[in-house]
């Protein structure tokens, strides 16, 4: 094989399978039942495009794409941090909301309740 031969054949595999990941994250990100699988997967198809971006560094030799794959990364990051945050939140809210017990319009009352 030639000197590159290896080299260009493992790039071409690399965006391969990188695409056809990123397939399979958009059909999770579409799909998927909650909120959390919808950001897991939104989260993969930020590494796969931190991927995409360092193996077109290699294949180009240019050094600049990697730096966008750091900066990918810091903003991936900080997405996971807030959304963390926000579920926390969420589900903090929940619990609170089921310890309250208000009659809903239309909901009828059982023998021996007190009428609010």
């Amino acid at each position: 094989m030639a000197e590159g031969g290896i080299l260009d054949l493992a790039i071409t595999a690399g965006y391969v399978i990188i695409s056809l990941s990123f397939l399979i994250g958009f059909i999770r990100l579409a799909l998927g039942p909650s909120l959390e699988d919808r950001v897991v997967a939104l989260d993969l198809l930020t590494l796969l495009a931190m991927a995409y971006a360092a193996l077109y560094a290699i294949a180009s030799d240019e050094q600049a794409f990697l730096d966008v794959s750091i900066a990918l990364a810091l903003v991936a990051f900080l997405a996971t941090v807030a959304f963390a945050r926000f579920a926390e939140r969420r589900s903090v809210r929940g619990v609170e909301d089921i310890g309250e017990t208000r009659p809903l319009p239309g909901d009828r009352q059982k023998d021996g309740e007190a009428q609010p």
